[in-house]
């Protein structure tokens, strides 16, 4: 027993020297030495801008008044981002508390309004900072959308000019912009992620007919197999977590700090939930769901792959549905994925179709193709290295690693 024990730490002594190893051969020492100093002081930015510009169905020349939240945005925040044909749960004002409590990324929420009194752009941002990959500036972090919202063209460029100030007045090597429509930028959107969303009966039964009878097997193979589902809420999480983190693992990618899941189930409050499936007493996959203007979002899901042929995805999937049917929710949107993936086909099974996503990231330095492929294959190869670390390893440093991720 004692020489089994050697053996399982010799392996993962070995595992976390090699995910080292990997990280560091990455890292020029001088720009491993350089991440270390703290970000130069810069000139204070105003809180607010006024400024003149063309604004067609405004004035000729309308003043925009522009401003950097400091405090939460209040109710009328959100009353713009859902009224937006861009509406998405990544503009939800919550987001400036959780993700700032939890990882403590400065946020930079910016309005435009015009003196017209016209529908005011919204534009929700994070400052992260990446070592060792610089400081990026980001809309928004660890969602699937953010970038302007709402209002006219105009509105939307003079909340962009502010945005690309903040960056540029803390150094920020980047600024990503996720976003549900185009924008007015001189460099081009990566087109290779959707978010799948389908439209929702008024009842459950309605629903189930629709559903293709390959599906509605699965479900019921599921149920056959001593599957069942429960939804809670913070009473769940340390479930939730345990299935999640162990997925994360499997998946190569650094788990969020069960903090974070914590500060978005107190701070969305009633509007989320989380949904455990179970085989017996024991949980074998989780979700997070959450309802933003008449939609309801997963962003988080994941079941343990021991379990895959029993389906818990699909009956915690068709519960969390059902369920949507029954709360009046008009859309459900499953979150991105990558257009013939394995989750993405997972989710058009559902009768979820395509919404483009356009994700822009702009460079403020002077080696942008550098310093991009740098960092795609540094993270390629430690997420093969992430695979093999054990899950109590990847649950203590992950969400280390996983603040200073966008994605």
């Amino acid at each position: 027993m004692r020489e089994r024990h050697k053996s399982v730490t010799a392996s993962t002594f070995d595992a976390i020297r090699a995910f080292a190893q990997v990280a560091n051969s990455f890292v020029p020492t001088a720009q491993r030495c350089v991440s270390m100093v703290p970000l130069r002081d810069v000139p204070a930015v105003p809180d607010h801008l006024a400024t003149e510009r063309t604004c067609p169905g405004h004035d000729a020349r309308c003043v925009l008044d522009v401003r950097r939240l400091e405090s939460a945005p209040e109710a009328a925040w959100d009353a713009a981002a859902c009224a937006s044909p861009q509406a998405h749960l990544g503009m939800a004002s919550a987001w400036f508390a959780i993700i700032r409590n939890a990882y403590g990324h400065r946020p930079f929420y910016v309005t435009a309004q015009p003196n017209d009194g016209g529908d005011p752009v919204i534009l929700p941002a994070f400052l992260v900072h990446r070592w060792p990959f610089g400081t990026t500036l980001t809309s928004m972090p660890f969602l699937d959308a953010g970038g302007p919202t709402g209002g006219t063209r105009p509105l939307r460029d003079a909340a962009l000019d502010r945005i690309l100030l903040e960056a540029q007045a803390r150094g920020a090597a980047q600024i990503e912009l996720r976003c549900l429509s185009p924008l007015n930028l001189a460099v081009p959107p990566s087109l290779e992620k959707v978010t799948l969303i389908r439209s929702l009966p008024s009842d459950p039964d309605s629903l189930w007919r629709e559903l293709d009878t390959k599906v509605r097997n699965q479900i019921r193979k599921a149920e056959r197999s001593g599957i069942s589902v429960e939804t809670g809420t913070l009473d769940l999480l340390d479930e939730f977590y345990r299935v999640f983190a162990v997925n994360m693992r499997d998946l190569g990618s650094p788990v969020h700090s069960k903090e974070f899941f914590r500060q978005l189930l107190h701070t969305f409050g009633s509007v989320a939930s989380v949904v455990i499936a179970r085989k017996g007493a024991a949980p074998v996959g989780g979700l997070i769901a959450i309802t933003y203007g008449e939609t309801r979002y997963v962003p988080w899901a994941s079941t343990l792959r021991s379990h895959n042929a029993s389906c818990p995805n699909m009956l915690m999937y068709w519960e969390t549905l059902r369920r949507a049917c029954l709360d009046g929710i008009a859309q459900f949107d499953f979150g991105r994925s990558t257009r013939g993936s394995g989750t993405h086909r997972f989710k058009t099974q559902w009768g979820a179709t395509d919404r483009q996503l356009y994700w822009y990231t702009a460079n403020c330095s002077q080696d942008p193709a550098a310093r991009r492929s740098s960092h795609d294959r540094t993270l390629a190869v430690l997420s093969g290295a992430w695979k093999r670390l054990p899950v109590f390893v990847t649950r203590a440093i992950g969400p280390t690693i996983r603040k200073r991720l966008t994605q």
